[in-house]
């Protein structure tokens, strides 16, 4: 979560919600690491979690990232949850909640659906102080 919580900070630098994301392979490497990029990329669907499965589908050829775990600082949006699920991603470890945008235990909760092919192990709550606090001074510092 560490690396997560670095991508975040470098993203929230280049004026980006301070959001990171980290797929660690079966073997325990780093396969990716992204921070957001929607507005540099100018695309909406450029969440840290997409560039990061988006990464790690390329550099193992698979679009299966069976046995691979994701870290995040947030959680998941909807989209995202829905690529974690298709992606096969074995486990998603996340630090803040989202009451508003969230997808996994908030909002839609995309895994509990019985239309979701694929449900990862979710642990909440990893570096949660730390994840939140990174989005509550980002946005305050713009209000």
């Amino acid at each position: 979560m560490e690396l997560a919580l670095a991508e975040a900070r470098a993203a929230a630098e280049r004026g980006e919600v301070p959001i990171g994301a980290v797929i660690v392979g079966p073997d325990g490497a780093v396969l990716a690491a992204a921070g957001n990029r929607t507005e540099a990329d100018s695309d909406p669907t450029a969440h840290a979690e997409m560039l990061a499965i988006r990464v790690a589908a390329a550099k193992l050829g698979s679009a299966r990232l069976v046995d691979c775990d994701l870290h995040v600082t947030l959680e998941p949006c909807p989209m995202c949850a829905q690529a974690i699920s298709f992606a096969r991603l074995r486990r998603v470890y996340y630090g803040a909640s989202d009451p508003k945008g969230g997808g996994v235990e908030n909002g839609p909760r995309i895994f509990a659906q019985p239309t979701c092919h694929h449900r990862p192990e979710v642990y909440p709550g990893i570096a949660e102080r730390e994840a939140g606090e990174l989005l509550r001074t980002f946005f305050k510092e713009r209000r």
